[in-house]
């Protein structure tokens, strides 16, 4: 009875897991053009941000294998949206940005811990997150 159960319980998931594959949320990978990158302090500062905050932050984005396999594509694809749509290093807008991005920093609320987890660059010590806020403080003339 209850490998019966088991069975149809595989079978359910696999089906499941397989037809959500055919949602096409997620599927877009593109990076648009660079239209006007910030004004960086120092080459560092960018280095930092580029291991940090560029993959969800700017248009250079680099797309794991993961990020072609639902559910995990619907959760990367809604990120870097989100991400590009609150602070986009590759489409900066003004000085402002810096200032949120320093107090975010600060704030440890980025980069988020789930993804700091899975990139080893975006693991800032204390130090290191002292640094890049600065950089952004820099960058905003403070």
């Amino acid at each position: 009875m209850w490998k019966k159960v088991l069975l149809w319980v595989v079978i359910g998931g696999a089906a499941a897991f397989l037809a959500a594959q055919l949602i096409p949320y997620g599927h877009d990978h593109s990076n648009p053009p660079i239209v006007k990158e910030a004004p960086w302090d120092s080459p560092r500062t960018r280095e930092l941000a580029v291991g940090a905050c560029f993959d969800c932050h700017s248009n250079e984005t680099i797309w794991p294998w993961y990020s072609n396999i639902a559910p995990a594509s619907w959760l990367l694809y809604g990120d870097v949206s989100g991400g590009r749509e609150a602070l986009n290093f590759s489409e900066w807008q003004d000085n402002a940005q810096a200032l949120g991005a320093a107090d975010a920093v600060e704030r440890k609320s980025m980069p988020p811990k789930t993804y700091s987890m899975a990139h080893p660059a975006a693991q800032l010590t204390d130090a290191l997150r002292a640094e890049l806020a600065q950089g952004f403080k820099n960058m905003a003339g403070q």
